[in-house]
């Protein structure tokens, strides 16, 4: 098969897949925008600035005192465990050396949903 043919193919499939799920496609788009978001925010230095501590995705320079972010929808089935723990990880775990970006307001609740929204595709 030529791969006009192969992309074609697959981008049909990918349509069927989208349309069967019941998603409306602005949905999905803002789906898709907010993990975009989130993955902004977590490697901005001068915000989420989670590569100082964290291995994730395809960061640079990523640190070693936290853990690696991987699998995180199996290490957090729910949704709201993960946000607080970016929130404030400290009740969780008085000792963390996490910072409660909630908490401390370091971060905006839409940067927090957007940056749990980006952590459950890793």
């Amino acid at each position: 098969m030529r791969n006009t043919a192969r992309w074609a193919t697959m981008a049909a499939a990918l349509a069927i897949a989208i349309v069967g799920s019941g998603l409306p496609l602005a949905a999905i788009a803002a789906d898709t925008d907010a993990v975009a978001f989130g993955k902004q925010v977590a490697f901005d230095r001068k915000k989420g600035n989670c590569l100082a501590c964290h291995v994730m995705d395809d960061g640079e320079s990523p640190g070693n005192i936290g853990p690696p972010l991987i699998a995180m929808k199996a290490r957090f089935p729910d949704r709201a465990r993960l946000r607080a723990q970016v929130w404030d990880a400290q009740v969780a775990n008085p000792g963390t050396r996490m910072p409660p970006f909630g908490k401390h307001q370091a971060l905006s609740e839409k940067e927090i949903d957007a940056i749990v929204d980006y952590l459950y595709t890793l």
